[in-house]
């Protein structure tokens, strides 16, 4: 095995998308978007995400519409939204589809089940929402969801992203 310091199929920074380089310098806090029941469960890292205050609060991520999240996700699904740890980054490459899952990425960790799905058991800050909205909007689909409960956890070393790479707060 070879290991590299920067991905080996990249494409040189010249040739990269603009508007993506430029998001990926923002970075942000990783979070778990899961749903379903059983073995009808769907999951995925998103970094690209708000919270808009109000009443009620909601939630706005942009979603790969390739992924299995964007498959089952419709109006009025229920979803927990949990923002990952530094101890999660490996499940968070894991439901990104960029690490091996052998038996799936609900395998690796474990869940609670919730009125919203399935919640990390390990993740102390997480949301209950339910979809109020999708939007095709560039490459994504952006999810509006509606936020019903809010559990505010500690929060010890924080997964980030920026430019490619987890952040481990200092």
């Amino acid at each position: 095995m070879t290991i590299h310091d920067s991905h080996p199929f990249a494409q040189p920074p010249e040739q990269r998308d603009q508007a993506r380089r430029l998001r990926g310098r923002l970075g942000g806090a990783v979070s778990l978007w899961t749903t379903g029941e059983a073995a009808a469960r769907a999951g995925l890292t998103v970094s690209s995400l708000m919270v808009a205050p109000g009443d009620p609060a909601r939630v706005l991520a942009l979603v790969d519409p390739d992924s299995d999240l964007a498959d089952v996700v419709r109006i009025g699904v229920p979803c927990v939204v949990q923002l990952l740890a530094w101890e999660h980054r490996d499940l968070a490459e894991m439901f990104a589809g960029t690490a091996p899952a052998p038996g799936g990425p609900f395998a690796h960790a474990p869940f609670v089940d919730t009125a919203w799905g399935p919640r990390l058991a390990t993740a102390s800050t997480w949301a209950g929402v339910r979809v109020e909205s999708l939007r095709d909007i560039g490459w994504s689909t952006e999810v509006c969801a509606v936020i019903e409960e809010i559990t505010l956890g500690e929060e010890h070393q924080p997964l980030e992203h920026r430019r490619g790479r987890w952040h481990r707060p200092e």
